[in-house]
């Protein structure tokens, strides 16, 4: 994706914003969006926070006397990007763009009769530009020109002055830079044939600066060709950095992950990564996934609903169903509704409903009425007259 902006305000500048791309070197890893996915983490954490934003329910309400209403979905909602391109596809996509480059376009193809968006067509972001020219905002998409009203664009990690929102991949280029080229390193060190530092030393005679580069040059090219390298009993050979560099990969690779994990705002944790000093268990699994969501997501999802809402015709207003991350073992769920019926809070007939279960028949009311015997309504406590002396 490229970004041009002229800046009318001095001090501040798009490339102060946009952190710019770390200077290549021979051999080093490219970093961009596609080639950041190489790095498990960068995956795992797109993957979790997409997966999960994409298939929270999307409800659609508005507010009838100070009472939120649940109304029909528009078909926007349902299928945003036309009968191939469902909710949940299309949640996933825009999710994915969003939390790699801060940013996710789309194409409006079609509008309703309100003139609100009816059919939006997500675009890579590596065929999109935004400029900013004599105060004009303009979108090019795959070589074509748009007005912003032609385009959908949604945004996440804004800073004020800058129409897009920042890319963690260009911010976090140098870690997953490192762990890509670690990488790269390894395969060609096992794939070539190559091998690391090492000591060849001849135990019976001193050799001269030009046997030592006839010997030297004999035996890379004795390894590198995988092919066998006969010598005496006077020959040692000791790879003196193998060992060494293997730990040091296997600690770099070990710290990137973590560090990546911070950028996306992902736990290292809940992406199966070890955390030294933490102990998750199933016992706390609930309340884990209330912190995720409060503290990583819960920003996330309150700007996709703000986004969402805007396809709707006002007052109305859309929420994603958070409910299906805080799903508590049965045991505790029980407890749950067990505690809200009891306290008058939930009707049991609710508690069925979001159980997925129907209301009870009228068999199943008599056979509780058998077992326990019928159910008494609390009578209201009326307070006990005090008795005193004749009045005078």
């Amino acid at each position: 994706m490229s970004l041009f902006f002229r800046r009318d305000f001095p001090g501040a500048t798009a490339d102060q914003l946009i952190p710019p791309r770390p200077p290549q070197r021979a051999g080093a890893a490219v970093v961009t969006n596609d080639t950041a996915l190489r790095h498990s983490a960068v995956w795992a954490c797109l993957r979790l926070r997409a997966n999960l934003v994409s298939t929270m329910p999307v409800d659609v309400y508005r507010k009838v006397n100070g009472i939120q209403v649940e109304v029909p979905t528009p078909p926007v909602l349902v299928t945003p990007g036309g009968e191939r391109v469902g909710i949940h596809e299309w949640m996933y996509s825009s999710q994915f763009d969003l939390d790699r480059a801060g940013n996710a376009f789309g194409l409006i193809t079609a509008k309703d009769g309100l003139g609100l968006p009816a059919r939006i067509e997500l675009q890579p972001l590596s065929e999109v530009s935004v400029r900013m020219r004599k105060g004009v905002l303009k979108y090019r998409i795959c070589g074509v020109d748009y007005d912003p009203s032609e385009v959908w664009h949604e945004k996440q990690y804004t800073v004020a002055g800058l129409l897009v929102g920042l890319s963690p991949v260009a911010y976090a280029a140098w870690s997953i830079g490192e762990y890509l080229s670690i990488q790269q390193f390894a395969l060609d060190w096992f794939g070539n044939g190559a091998v690391p530092s090492a000591h060849l030393k001849n135990t019976a005679k001193t050799i001269t600066p030009n046997q030592a580069t006839e010997i030297k040059q004999t035996f890379k090219a004795a390894v590198q060709g995988r092919d066998l390298f006969v010598t005496g009993m006077d020959w040692d050979y000791d790879m003196i950095q193998a060992e060494q560099a293997g730990a040091d990969w296997i600690d770099a690779k070990r710290f990137s992950i973590g560090d990546v994990a911070r950028f996306f705002d992902c736990p290292s944790d809940l992406i199966d990564a070890a955390v030294s000093g933490s102990s998750v268990t199933y016992a706390n699994m609930t309340q884990r996934n209330l912190q995720f969501l409060i503290t990583s997501l819960g920003p996330a999802v309150a700007r996709r609903e703000n986004a969402l809402s805007s396809l709707t015709s006002r007052p109305r207003f859309v929420k994603l169903n958070t409910n299906a991350l805080l799903r508590m073992d049965p045991q505790a769920r029980a407890q749950m509704f067990a505690t809200q019926i009891t306290s008058r809070q939930l009707a049991p007939s609710e508690a069925r409903a979001l159980e997925d279960r129907p209301p009870f028949t009228e068999d199943q009311l008599a056979e509780f009425d058998r077992l326990f015997g019928k159910g008494t309504q609390p009578q209201p406590t009326t307070a006990t007259p005090q008795t005193g002396g004749p009045s005078s």
